[in-house]
């Protein structure tokens, strides 16, 4: 059972231990410094995510090109997230873990920013697939060390919240980690599946608002966009050549 949560484990191992470091720094440092930290790690996750999106840009596979593909995942997306609530539905969660951590105003803010990081991008599902697929956590672990050292900035900036964000790695990642060991010769190789380009580039336009959120600039509903994640990589399938 445990090799293919290996890797899921170690990431929120590496949350935990981030975020602990940077509630103690955040204790000690100035509010100015804190501030700057938060501003770079948006700035590394814009850059990030425009990174990704550009997949979108030599998506191949698909009669759609790949810049209406996104559009037309992200309309689809929003409109099912709204539908949903998915977005007030992460805030209200947050606010509930706010009121039994103390009430601490910017706990809503930390946890759904730090989630929508950490589970959004294709490291995580490509990542957990893998782990469960062959027991290889290479990828997770890669991720892991990456999302520890942003826990750290994020903690130091937004406090509590970001901690909690294990919780969703764990529930996310492990599901797919272990429906991967389960379902086995049933799923497709990740890594040479081109539909992933979709969901890579998809989420990568996700990450850029996640940046902009954190630098205060907008206030865009990430959480309303993530049913596009499901529906780029199934909208690259039905309109295969």
């Amino acid at each position: 059972m445990l090799g293919p949560l290996s890797g899921t484990l170690y990431n929120v191992g590496t949350v935990l231990v981030g975020s602990a470091i940077g509630l103690l720094l955040r204790r000690h440092l100035p509010q100015r410094l804190l501030e700057t930290a938060l501003q770079g790690i948006a700035l590394i996750t814009l850059l990030l995510g425009f990174d990704m999106a550009r997949s979108l840009l030599t998506l191949q596979g698909s009669r759609l090109d790949g810049l209406i593909l996104g559009l037309l995942s992200l309309a689809g997306g929003g409109l099912l997230g709204e539908a949903l609530q998915l977005d007030q539905r992460l805030q209200n969660l947050g606010d509930r873990l706010q009121k039994r951590l103390g009430g601490q105003g910017d706990l809503t803010k930390g946890f759904v920013s730090a989630s929508l990081l950490f589970c959004v991008g294709p490291m995580a599902p490509l990542g957990s697939l893998n782990n469960g697929l062959t027991g290889d956590a290479q990828l997770l672990i890669l991720k892991g060390t990456m999302d520890g050292i942003a826990a750290i900035a994020l903690a130091s900036g937004l406090g509590i919240g970001v901690p909690c964000a294990a919780a969703p790695i764990l529930i996310y990642q492990g599901g797919l980690a272990l429906l991967a060991a389960l379902l086995g010769d049933l799923i497709p190789d990740p890594a040479t599946n081109p539909a992933i380009a979709a969901l890579t580039g998809t989420g990568g336009l996700a990450i850029v608002a996640i940046g902009l959120n954190l630098l205060d600039m907008t206030r865009i509903r990430v959480a309303a966009f993530l049913p596009a994640l499901a529906i780029a990589p199934l909208l690259h399938h039905l309109t295969r050549p």
